[in-house]
Protein backbone atom coordinates (compact mmCIF):
# COMPACT_ATOMS: atom_id res chain seq x y z
CA UNK A 1 0.00 0.00 0.00
CA UNK A 2 0.81 3.70 -0.26
CA UNK A 3 0.55 6.36 1.76
CA UNK A 4 -0.61 9.76 0.62
CA UNK A 5 1.52 12.78 1.55
CA UNK A 6 -0.44 16.58 1.18
CA UNK A 7 0.94 19.89 1.34
CA UNK A 8 2.91 19.48 5.08
CA UNK A 9 6.53 18.30 4.65
CA UNK A 10 6.40 14.75 5.90
CA UNK A 11 6.86 11.27 5.04
CA UNK A 12 5.34 8.07 6.33
CA UNK A 13 7.61 5.24 7.76
CA UNK A 14 9.79 3.92 4.85
CA UNK A 15 8.93 0.65 6.69
CA UNK A 16 5.42 0.09 5.71
CA UNK A 17 6.69 0.10 1.63
CA UNK A 18 6.15 -2.90 -0.68
CA UNK A 19 9.17 -5.15 -1.53
CA UNK A 20 10.32 -2.50 -3.90
CA UNK A 21 10.50 -0.11 -1.40
CA UNK A 22 7.20 2.21 -3.03
CA UNK A 23 5.69 3.81 0.09
CA UNK A 24 4.32 7.52 -0.47
CA UNK A 25 2.46 9.15 -3.53
CA UNK A 26 1.84 12.52 -4.43
CA UNK A 27 2.89 15.88 -2.27
CA UNK A 28 5.94 18.04 -4.61
CA UNK A 29 9.26 18.43 -5.45
CA UNK A 30 9.89 21.42 -3.13
CA UNK A 31 13.47 21.77 -1.48
CA UNK A 32 12.59 21.42 1.93
CA UNK A 33 10.96 18.23 1.06
CA UNK A 34 13.80 16.59 -0.96
CA UNK A 35 15.73 17.74 1.85
CA UNK A 36 13.59 15.43 4.40
CA UNK A 37 13.76 12.87 2.21
CA UNK A 38 17.49 12.64 0.92
CA UNK A 39 18.20 12.80 4.85
CA UNK A 40 16.29 9.23 5.46
CA UNK A 41 17.33 7.65 2.07
CA UNK A 42 14.17 8.14 0.41
CA UNK A 43 13.86 9.75 -3.53
CA UNK A 44 11.40 10.16 -5.97
CA UNK A 45 10.92 7.48 -8.46
CA UNK A 46 7.59 7.87 -11.02
CA UNK A 47 7.15 8.07 -14.88
CA UNK A 48 6.97 11.98 -15.10
CA UNK A 49 4.18 11.89 -17.72
CA UNK A 50 1.97 9.75 -15.54
CA UNK A 51 2.19 12.85 -13.05
CA UNK A 52 2.04 11.32 -9.86
CA UNK A 53 4.98 11.91 -7.82
CA UNK A 54 6.06 8.32 -5.96
CA UNK A 55 8.43 7.67 -2.97
CA UNK A 56 10.96 4.91 -2.94
CA UNK A 57 12.91 3.85 0.02
CA UNK A 58 13.93 0.12 -0.69
CA UNK A 59 15.06 -1.64 3.08
CA UNK A 60 17.81 -3.54 1.00
CA UNK A 61 20.11 -0.72 -0.69
CA UNK A 62 22.69 -1.02 -3.49
CA UNK A 63 25.61 0.71 -2.91
CA UNK A 64 29.29 0.83 -3.78
CA UNK A 65 31.66 1.25 -0.98
CA UNK A 66 34.29 3.86 -2.79
CA UNK A 67 37.03 2.90 -1.49
CA UNK A 68 36.28 -0.73 -2.57
CA UNK A 69 35.04 0.44 -6.29
CA UNK A 70 36.01 -2.17 -9.00
CA UNK A 71 38.18 -0.98 -11.46
CA UNK A 72 38.78 -3.89 -14.63
CA UNK A 73 42.04 -4.40 -16.35
CA UNK A 74 40.83 -2.43 -19.30
CA UNK A 75 39.16 0.45 -17.01
CA UNK A 76 42.52 0.67 -15.51
CA UNK A 77 44.39 0.29 -19.00
CA UNK A 78 41.79 3.67 -20.11
CA UNK A 79 43.11 5.50 -16.60
CA UNK A 80 46.43 5.33 -17.42
CA UNK A 81 46.63 6.49 -20.81
CA UNK A 82 46.24 9.78 -19.21
CA UNK A 83 44.45 11.34 -22.16
CA UNK A 84 41.01 11.62 -20.48
CA UNK A 85 40.01 14.97 -18.57
CA UNK A 86 37.41 14.88 -15.16
CA UNK A 87 35.60 18.10 -14.38
CA UNK A 88 33.48 18.16 -10.99
CA UNK A 89 30.55 20.28 -10.90
CA UNK A 90 30.84 21.96 -14.41
CA UNK A 91 27.71 22.04 -16.56
CA UNK A 92 25.32 20.66 -13.99
CA UNK A 93 22.41 21.04 -15.97
CA UNK A 94 24.16 19.64 -19.08
CA UNK A 95 24.61 16.81 -17.59
CA UNK A 96 20.84 16.82 -16.55
CA UNK A 97 20.02 17.19 -20.47
CA UNK A 98 22.51 14.64 -21.11
CA UNK A 99 21.11 11.36 -19.01
CA UNK A 100 17.21 13.36 -19.86
CA UNK A 101 17.37 12.36 -23.55
CA UNK A 102 20.82 9.87 -24.37
CA UNK A 103 19.61 7.21 -26.05
CA UNK A 104 15.95 8.64 -26.72
CA UNK A 105 15.14 7.93 -23.36
CA UNK A 106 13.03 11.13 -22.63
CA UNK A 107 10.55 8.87 -25.38
CA UNK A 108 10.38 6.20 -23.07
CA UNK A 109 6.88 5.05 -21.41
CA UNK A 110 8.29 5.47 -17.75
CA UNK A 111 11.04 8.39 -18.94
CA UNK A 112 11.32 9.94 -15.16
CA UNK A 113 13.95 12.77 -15.53
CA UNK A 114 11.94 15.77 -16.93
CA UNK A 115 12.29 19.61 -16.48
CA UNK A 116 10.47 19.58 -13.37
CA UNK A 117 13.77 17.56 -12.10
CA UNK A 118 16.11 19.70 -13.56
CA UNK A 119 14.03 22.58 -11.68
CA UNK A 120 13.89 21.09 -8.60
CA UNK A 121 17.54 19.86 -8.33
CA UNK A 122 19.36 22.73 -9.94
CA UNK A 123 18.79 25.01 -6.28
CA UNK A 124 20.09 22.05 -4.73
CA UNK A 125 23.09 22.28 -7.19
CA UNK A 126 23.19 25.85 -6.12
CA UNK A 127 23.54 25.66 -2.82
CA UNK A 128 26.46 22.50 -2.65
CA UNK A 129 23.93 19.49 -1.94
CA UNK A 130 23.65 18.34 -5.63
CA UNK A 131 26.90 17.72 -8.10
CA UNK A 132 27.94 16.36 -11.14
CA UNK A 133 30.50 14.66 -13.14
CA UNK A 134 31.73 15.21 -16.66
CA UNK A 135 34.33 13.28 -18.77
CA UNK A 136 35.86 14.81 -21.38
CA UNK A 137 38.36 12.69 -24.33
CA UNK A 138 40.30 16.06 -25.24
CA UNK A 139 37.40 18.32 -25.81
CA UNK A 140 34.44 15.71 -26.93
CA UNK A 141 32.40 14.97 -23.75
CA UNK A 142 31.77 11.69 -23.03
CA UNK A 143 30.33 10.68 -20.34
CA UNK A 144 29.04 12.04 -17.00
CA UNK A 145 26.40 11.76 -14.23
CA UNK A 146 24.82 13.54 -11.11
CA UNK A 147 23.66 13.04 -7.56
CA UNK A 148 22.91 14.09 -4.12
CA UNK A 149 24.64 14.49 -1.18
CA UNK A 150 23.76 16.58 1.87
CA UNK A 151 26.45 14.80 4.04
CA UNK A 152 29.66 13.71 3.52
CA UNK A 153 29.43 10.00 4.54
CA UNK A 154 26.36 9.12 1.09
CA UNK A 155 26.38 10.20 -2.04
CA UNK A 156 23.66 9.31 -3.39
CA UNK A 157 23.42 8.53 -7.50
CA UNK A 158 20.81 9.58 -9.38
CA UNK A 159 21.51 8.75 -12.82
CA UNK A 160 24.61 8.34 -15.60
CA UNK A 161 24.99 8.97 -19.28
CA UNK A 162 27.63 7.50 -21.60
CA UNK A 163 28.12 8.78 -25.17
CA UNK A 164 31.38 6.32 -25.95
CA UNK A 165 31.81 2.99 -24.39
CA UNK A 166 32.73 3.51 -20.77
CA UNK A 167 31.78 6.96 -20.59
CA UNK A 168 29.68 6.20 -17.49
CA UNK A 169 32.04 3.97 -15.64
CA UNK A 170 34.51 6.12 -16.03
CA UNK A 171 33.21 9.01 -13.90
CA UNK A 172 31.58 6.85 -11.55
CA UNK A 173 35.61 5.46 -10.82
CA UNK A 174 36.67 9.06 -11.11
CA UNK A 175 33.61 9.82 -8.79
CA UNK A 176 34.38 6.64 -6.36
CA UNK A 177 38.06 7.86 -5.87
CA UNK A 178 37.51 11.73 -5.12
CA UNK A 179 34.60 10.59 -2.46
CA UNK A 180 37.41 7.82 -1.06
CA UNK A 181 39.80 10.67 -0.77
CA UNK A 182 37.08 13.07 1.19
CA UNK A 183 36.32 10.07 3.70
CA UNK A 184 32.58 9.38 2.12
CA UNK A 185 31.64 5.66 2.95
CA UNK A 186 28.86 5.26 0.70
CA UNK A 187 27.72 5.39 -2.97
CA UNK A 188 23.64 4.66 -2.72
CA UNK A 189 23.40 3.53 -6.27
CA UNK A 190 19.59 3.07 -4.96
CA UNK A 191 19.08 -0.47 -7.31
CA UNK A 192 20.85 -3.12 -8.65
CA UNK A 193 21.73 -3.52 -12.45
CA UNK A 194 24.84 -5.49 -13.70
CA UNK A 195 26.56 -2.48 -14.38
CA UNK A 196 27.02 -1.29 -11.33
CA UNK A 197 27.62 -4.89 -10.01
CA UNK A 198 30.40 -5.23 -12.09
CA UNK A 199 31.75 -2.08 -10.43
CA UNK A 200 31.37 -3.83 -7.06
CA UNK A 201 28.45 -3.25 -5.76
CA UNK A 202 26.65 -4.79 -2.88
CA UNK A 203 23.45 -4.88 -0.50
CA UNK A 204 23.24 -3.17 2.38
CA UNK A 205 20.58 -3.35 5.00
CA UNK A 206 18.33 0.11 5.16
CA UNK A 207 18.94 -0.04 8.74
CA UNK A 208 22.92 -0.47 8.58
CA UNK A 209 22.57 2.62 5.52
CA UNK A 210 20.47 4.86 7.84
CA UNK A 211 22.83 4.91 10.51
CA UNK A 212 25.68 5.67 8.75
CA UNK A 213 23.73 8.57 7.15
CA UNK A 214 22.36 9.79 10.73
CA UNK A 215 25.86 9.19 12.26
CA UNK A 216 26.00 13.01 10.81
CA UNK A 217 24.27 14.73 13.61
CA UNK A 218 23.29 17.76 11.16
CA UNK A 219 21.37 15.28 8.73
CA UNK A 220 20.20 13.31 11.90
CA UNK A 221 18.82 16.63 13.29
CA UNK A 222 16.73 17.75 10.23
CA UNK A 223 13.91 14.83 11.12
CA UNK A 224 11.34 14.87 13.72
CA UNK A 225 9.88 11.98 14.66
CA UNK A 226 6.27 11.75 15.18
CA UNK A 227 4.47 9.58 17.55
CA UNK A 228 3.55 7.27 14.77
CA UNK A 229 6.60 6.80 13.24
CA UNK A 230 6.23 9.50 10.60
CA UNK A 231 8.86 11.73 9.93
CA UNK A 232 9.21 15.57 10.08
CA UNK A 233 10.78 18.19 9.18
CA UNK A 234 11.95 19.53 12.33
CA UNK A 235 10.29 23.27 13.06
CA UNK A 236 8.23 22.15 10.65
CA UNK A 237 4.10 21.25 10.34
CA UNK A 238 3.28 19.98 13.97
CA UNK A 239 0.22 18.29 12.09
CA UNK A 240 0.38 14.19 13.03
CA UNK A 241 -2.09 12.94 11.59
CA UNK A 242 -3.82 8.69 11.50
CA UNK A 243 -5.96 8.73 8.52
CA UNK A 244 -4.13 9.38 5.77
CA UNK A 245 -5.42 8.23 2.26
CA UNK A 246 -3.95 4.62 1.08
CA UNK A 247 -3.46 3.94 -2.96
CA UNK A 248 -2.91 0.64 -4.24
CA UNK A 249 0.10 0.58 -5.62
CA UNK A 250 -0.51 0.74 -9.22
CA UNK A 251 -2.73 4.04 -9.18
Amino acid sequence: MIVCLDEDIWFPSPYLGDKNGFFAAEGDLSEPRLMLAYANGIFPWYAYKKETIYWCCPLERYVILPHQVHVSHSMRTLFNKKFLRVVFDGDFVGVLNQCRFVNGRDGEENAWLGQHIVDAYLPLFNKGMAHCVEVFDGDELIGGLYGTQISNEVFVGESMFSLQPSGSKVALIALARRLAEQGTIIIDCQCHTPHLQSMGGRYMPYSEYIGVLHANPKVAAITRYGANGFLYLDQGPQRCLNDRFLLPHDE
